[in-house]
């Protein structure tokens, strides 16, 4: 059995683990939701611990939390150059000096594993917040020479929350460590584009036949079709960008209803400042903290994002695996890697792994996004209290996103290679090849090579050569691929 500790706090004496950073509340926490055995997503914790510094640090600026005995802080230095500033501070300034210190700790990781509340958890995030003031008071202690628990230097609510409240805390976290997830995501969305960019000058001259209504259409190049591709992922990734700048109109200083009641009158100003220097990310006052703290309706804005990118991703995953059917019984105009045996029980089988996996993840964001939108619009009054799935699958779609576009991108896109003479037959023998010959010899015409060529198997091309319906030097023409790809006038016969 692991040693424990008793702490008190409003309802009563809770055990703690001895060692344990996190206290009371956040231990009723564990024990109320033990839901899904998750925790929170280290850049909601890195977040937090942003918002704590930039906090603590506004209430220094404004001469607060200036009032610990002197006498009672131990003497002594600490190893770590942070803390040794901490303790070499004037006397008043020390609890403000060790939050700070104790918060950095915080964005560094130190202390990801202390934690530990389910993130399906009481309404607006108050138990994940109280986690991290609970960490950082009880660290903070630990800096002035105090013991886990005993809170005699700093305490969680008076001191680390100070001038705070979930209610505002829980959203500017939320929105910043969606700035940082996205950070990550970016450069997976142009890696990708570039990735389809590249294929499209490297399929250029390759002619294949379109495709509308899963039939046949008329003539374009391989590269037009992969080109496309990495215009859609590029636009979508244009499109999330937008939305994310709601992500920067910051609440934080509104307090409880958005009144700031409790703060001083510079401090929302300040802190917003802080925060943006520490996370390096532009950072802006809300224009109404009211309005900050009864809407989320950038959380929809950037799920929404994310699943306008993940039904692209689905879209198109869906046609590298058309386009890579087969080999013998499917299109198989294009080839993917082959990266993994795809039976049990076939030999020699190979799937389209990455396009299945791809599809299956923007499944989820899809699924994700659904869960946003529902929370985002159950706000009532001064408070939407549905924050914490908010956060959860906002973060979550955005690192299953990022990571498999990075696999979509190395371990697909990157290795496709086509099959040149597959796509030239199906150039040539597609009925709408007719289209094309509209010019020449006129619609009733060509209608009936249509018929023609769908009755006897032969095609379009071959039967207007046999009934010296085209020159050679019109067919030469019409099987230019720039010219059967791009605008163009022909001269119809007489």
């Amino acid at each position: 059995m692991a040693e424990m500790r008793r702490e008190k706090d409003s309802l009563g004496f809770v055990e703690v683990p001895a060692e344990a950073y996190y206290g009371a509340q956040t231990a009723r926490a564990v024990e109320n939701y033990p839901i899904s055995g998750m925790r929170a997503h280290p850049l909601l914790i890195r977040a937090f611990g942003m918002v704590k510094r930039a906090a603590a640090e506004a209430n220094r600026e404004l001469g607060l939390l200036r009032d610990i005995d002197p006498a009672s802080v131990k003497s002594g230095q600490s190893r770590s150059p942070r803390l040794r500033l901490a303790q070499a501070r004037p006397w008043s300034n020390r609890r403000v000096e060790a939050i700070i210190a104790a918060a950095q700790e915080v964005i560094d990781g130190r202390w990801n594993d202390q934690f530990v509340v389910d993130v399906f958890q009481a309404g607006a995030g108050v138990s994940f917040h109280m986690n991290t003031n609970e960490v950082i008071a009880n660290r903070a202690n630990e800096i002035l020479g105090g013991a886990r628990g005993e809170y005699k230097f700093v305490h969680p609510n008076d001191h680390v929350n100070y001038a705070q409240s979930t209610n505002d805390v829980f959203p500017t976290g939320m929105r910043v460590a969606t700035l940082l997830a996205l950070e990550t995501l970016y450069p997976q969305i142009d890696a990708l584009a570039d990735a389809f960019a590249r294929k499209g000058a490297e399929f250029d001259p390759v002619m294949k036949s379109g495709r509308t209504h899963m039939q046949d259409a008329v003539p374009i190049r391989l590269g037009q079709e992969f080109a496309a591709y990495g215009v859609a992922i590029r636009k979508a990734g244009e499109f999330l960008r937008q939305a994310a700048d709601g992500l920067r109109e910051l609440g934080l200083g509104g307090s409880a209803v958005g009144t700031g009641l409790n703060t001083h009158p510079e401090y929302r100003a300040k802190a917003v400042a802080n925060l943006a220097r520490i996370s390096e990310q532009p950072l802006f006052p809300a224009e109404d903290l009211r309005w900050a703290m009864q809407s989320n309706a950038v959380m929809a804005q950037v799920s929404g994002a994310l699943r306008a990118l993940a039904l692209e991703v689905i879209r198109i995953s869906n046609d590298l695996r058309l386009l890579s059917s087969g080999p013998n019984t499917g299109f198989n105009e294009i080839q993917l890697p082959g990266l993994q045996p795809g039976s049990s029980i076939m030999p020699g089988k190979i799937n389209p792994v990455m396009a299945e996996l791809a599809a299956m993840v923007s499944f989820q964001v899809i699924g994700n996004d659904t869960a946003v939108a529902l929370a985002v619009q159950a706000g009532q009054l001064e408070l939407n209290v549905m924050m914490p799935t908010m956060a959860y699958s906002v973060l979550q779609s955005i690192t299953i996103l990022a990571n498999m576009l990075r696999q979509l991108t190395e371990r697909c896109v990157a290795g496709i290679t086509a099959n040149v003479e597959r796509c030239r037959q199906y150039a040539e023998s597609t009925v709408a090849l007719a289209t094309a010959l509209n010019p020449y010899l006129g619609y009733a015409k060509a209608g009936e090579l249509v018929k023609e060529s769908v009755a006897s198997g032969e095609s379009i091309l071959s039967l207007a050569w046999k009934r010296k319906l085209l020159s050679e030097e019109q067919i030469r023409e019409i099987l230019d691929p720039k010219k059967m790809t791009e605008p163009r006038v022909a001269v119809k016969q007489d």
